[in-house]
């Protein structure tokens, strides 16, 4: 380091060399997947005839682009007729449609309703916070559950405890 750099750092200079000039930080992977899927919905938004403007959007165009996603889908989903439906391994390939996965489509949905808000949507009127959407992944989810064969349970809440109770307190006792 030069002495008139380290001089300069020293004295707190504003002066930037060339080489001193930090690039933006990368974005996280989240963040470029949620540019990405915000693109692709954009796309498929812009695709449908006719064209559907951001500002129109609502749950059904979301609903369409969820089914639309299928077609690109890995996981294999058992129909009710098919004999290897309920089974979490089965033995032989069949012809049964390949699907996303629940967990996939609830991330892509966590991911543009946070892109929708980001760019400029206001939480009241954001489609993919819609009802709708929370019913259509619950049913894909048990009905994924079902086709492998692995039964989903709601889990149960546990009784609300004060604050700052420790294990030996959190006993009920019933007269």
């Amino acid at each position: 380091m030069s002495s008139e750099r380290g001089k300069d750092i020293a004295e707190g200079s504003s002066r930037i060399n060339p080489g001193d000039q930090q690039q933006p930080p990368t974005p996280s992977r989240y963040e470029s997947q949620k540019r990405r899927d915000w693109n692709t919905f954009g796309q498929y938004l812009k695709n449908q005839r006719p064209s559907v403007p951001l500002s129109q959007c609502n749950c059904k165009h979301v609903l369409d682009f969820l089914r639309y996603l299928d077609q690109f889908g890995k996981t294999k989903v058992h129909l009710q007729g098919c004999m290897f439906y309920g089974q979490p391994e089965p033995s032989a390939p069949c012809t049964c449609p390949l699907r996303q996965a629940w967990g996939s489509l609830d991330a892509l949905i966590g991911r543009l309703r946070a892109a929708y808000e980001e760019n400029g949507g206001l939480p009241e009127t954001n489609p993919f916070a819609s009802s709708a959407i929370r019913v259509y992944l619950r049913e894909v989810r048990e009905s994924q559950a079902k086709a492998r064969g692995i039964p989903y349970k709601k889990k149960k809440k546990k009784p609300n405890q004060g604050k700052g109770s420790d294990e030996s307190s959190s006993t009920i006792h019933f007269s």
